[in-house]
C-alpha cells in the first residue's frame, strides 16, 4: 500500500471513530433528557461523515478515472469503521426520537 492511500485509509478510520463516538455521546446525553446537546453531538457526527464520505467518493471517481486502488484488508477495514459509523448515526437518529417522545409523554403525565 502506497503512503498516500494509507493516509487516506487512516484518515477514514479517524473520522468515523469520531463520529461513531459522537453517536454514542449524543445516545447518553438523550437518555437524561438533554436533548439540545444530544443533537450537537449528533451535528458533529453528521460533520465527521460528510468528510469521510467526500474522501471515499474521491478513491471512487480515481477508481472510475481507470486509476484502481490496491485493495488491502486496511482499506476494508477503514470501509467496514465507515458503514459501522454510518449505520449508528441513522439507528441513534432514530432512539433520540423515541427518547424525546418518552420524555414528552412524562411530561404531559406530570402534568395532569
Amino acid at each position: 500500500m502506497n503512503m498516500k492511500l494509507e493516509e487516506i485509509v487512516f484518515t477514514i478510520i479517524s473520522h468515523a471513530g469520531n463520529s461513531r463516538s459522537a453517536c454514542f455521546e449524543a445516545l447518553n446525553l438523550a437518555r437524561n433528557g438533554e436533548f439540545d446537546k444530544a443533537n450537537l453531538c449528533m451535528k458533529q457526527a453528521k460533520e465527521e461523515l460528510s468528510l469521510v464520505h467526500n474522501i471515499q467518493t474521491g478513491l471512487i471517481q480515481e477508481e472510475a478515472a481507470g486509476n484502481k486502488q490496491e485493495l488491502s484488508l486496511l482499506l476494508m477495514h477503514a470501509e467496514d469503521h465507515l458503514m459501522t459509523a454510518s449505520l449508528a448515526k441513522d439507528l441513534i437518529c432514530e432512539l433520540i426520537k423515541m427518547y424525546e417522545e418518552k420524555f414528552k409523554e412524562k411530561e404531559i403525565a406530570c402534568n395532569v
